[in-house]
């Protein structure tokens, strides 16, 4: 049910995917999402949907209109941002959002369950905070590796609807928009290529009086596929959040002398990780604990991705064949 005719909703809610050459993961969270808005919508809310497409060949644009005409009443836009960059797409769907009162994000393979939705506003309705976060929980499309699954690598914290975070991905979202506004808040370029201009953007959310509260009910589905239930890219994406930790907080470093400093503490912070991942790894392997091996690993490529990190290394996980030089 939409709004009626000359009426204005109480809340204009706008969900975000972004996508870049994905075909099937689109066409199967797009429908989704339809569903989500259509269960929400009344004289007091209204819902729309915009897919990002980071393509620049825009090739999501067919599977959009497609599914976009199954149900037409639900508006889906399509934006076709050509810069490359997480951090671009991210900021073309708050663009496009001025008429918006909140603004959902959700990426491309990640699968909504039935109360996200509801759940995200219901908390937001109640707290009326700057960011409300949901939970993430990955399933995988095939078998992981047993090391992936002895450690539960893949394993997210929950917490009570209603705690109070300070630092979210954009995976699972919703932001008010007129206190992100008020904030001039917008996705850090630096961090296209790298990751972690969701980390910098909610850092600067919460150092700027924004509350981010967590809204259990709101689950979404992370759909691992084959290539990413490995320890190998488990290591690797652990190196890349410790190196954008690292370069997050000199971003947000007030002086010189400051980030010097900070320099320091994160090279020592990144070096105790590496010496108690290592510890608890060689623990694991004297007890035959998978478990511990495996943890402790991570915690070892955590901890060198905050050293490199510390002094300007950068692995840039979503780099491009096209972005080279």
């Amino acid at each position: 049910m939409t709004s009626m005719p000359g009426t204005v909703p109480d809340l204009r809610v706008r969900i975000a995917v972004l996508t870049y050459r994905r075909p099937q993961d689109i066409a199967a969270v797009l429908p989704l999402l339809q569903e989500q808005a259509a269960s929400v919508m009344d004289a007091h809310t209204d819902v729309d949907i915009v897919v990002v497409d980071n393509d620049p060949d825009g090739s999501a644009h067919p599977i959009v209109t497609g599914v976009a005409a199954v149900r037409p009443g639900v508006t889906v836009h399509y934006e076709n941002e050509k810069t490359p960059g997480i951090s671009a797409a991210r900021n073309r769907a708050l663009a496009t959002a001025g008429d918006r009162d909140v603004l959902a994000f959700i990426d491309d393979d990640e699968r909504p369950t039935p109360p996200w939705l509801t759940a995200l506003l219901a908390t937001y309705r109640v707290h009326r905070s700057a960011a409300v976060v949901g939970p993430v929980i990955s399933e995988f499309e095939g078998e992981p590796d047993r090391w992936v699954k002895a450690g539960r690598l893949f394993s997210r914290p929950r917490m009570a609807t209603g705690t109070q975070v300070d630092l979210a991905a954009t995976n699972n979202l919703m932001l008010d928009l007129r206190q992100i506004r008020a904030l001039g808040l917008a996705f850090d370029s630096r961090f296209g290529l790298s990751g972690g201009d969701d980390t910098m953007f909610t850092r600067e959310l919460h150092r700027g009086g924004g509350v981010m509260v967590w809204s259990d009910e709101a689950v979404v589905i992370d759909v691992v596929p084959q290539h990413r239930s490995t320890m190998r890219w488990v290591m690797l994406r652990a190196l890349r959040l410790g190196t954008t930790w690292s370069t997050v907080a000199l971003a947000l470093g007030e002086s010189r002398r400051g980030r010097a400093r900070l320099r320091v503490a994160l090279s020592g912070q990144g070096l105790l990780r590496v010496a108690g991942g290592c510890a608890r790894a060689l623990y694991g392997a004297v007890t035959r604990s998978v478990f511990h091996q495996a943890r402790g690993l991570r915690i070892a490529a955590r901890g060198s991705g905050m050293l490199l990190g510390a002094w300007g290394y950068e692995y840039q996980e979503y780099r491009r064949k096209s972005s080279l030089p």
